[in-house]
């Protein structure tokens, strides 16, 4: 069974001092690094948003971030303006270890956001990942990363649901945390089967 390590967005806008900050997001990368070489292939995700991207509150004049907004594919938190698109927010932590078999943007269309590494969140249009994965014969999934309960989950959900073997390190990953979402995403990934070690 090949076994990849998938980090989720380690990049500076995520991390403490960045425009969509998660706390703690930057206590995970030396934790991350020091995993790496226990797998078979590396792949890190990276939010590549375009500038005016329409999940951004900036690209909507009533709207505030974390406004609740309809698309036309369903519900989308508006976010605060992150990871554009060759911005030095947009790049990865300079800590990570960055030595990967593959990174796979997402979230550079600019009518659709992209939560999961599998699909944008019109849950139809894939990133060509679950192809890779599958070419390469690997079947177990471990996700670290930022953050746990919106892009690792949908990730974690995603990959479930295409017949992954699926872990998520919970001391590799850090939470934003609204209203309850960390405490929902964990039931929804145990619930699909996912492994939260």
């Amino acid at each position: 069974m090949t076994h990849a390590l998938l980090v989720i967005d380690v990049q500076n806008d995520f991390c403490p001092g960045g425009a969509l900050a998660v706390p703690g997001g930057d206590e995970i990368v030396a934790p991350i690094n020091a995993m790496m070489d226990e797998f078979d292939a590396v792949i890190l995700t990276q939010d590549w948003h375009p500038a005016g991207h329409s999940s951004f509150a900036g690209s909507h004049d009533d709207k505030n971030p974390f406004d609740m907004t309809e698309m036309r594919y369903g519900p989308q938190v508006l976010w605060p303006d992150h990871c554009v698109q060759g911005t030095e927010g947009a790049n990865f932590h300079p800590d990570l270890n960055t030595h990967a078999d593959l990174v796979l943007r997402k979230g550079f269309r600019s009518g659709i956001d992209s939560y999961s590494a599998f699909f944008e969140n019109d849950q139809k249009t894939p990133t060509g990942l679950e192809g890779y994965l599958k070419s390469r014969g690997i079947t177990k999934l471990t996700l670290v990363g930022l953050a746990t309960d919106f892009c690792v989950y949908y990730s974690a959900i995603d990959a479930a649901r295409l017949g992954f073997d699926v872990t998520v390190r919970m001391d590799a990953c850090r939470a934003i945390d609204m209203d309850g979402s960390l405490a929902a995403a964990e039931t929804a990934m145990r619930e699909a089967g996912v492994i939260l070690a």
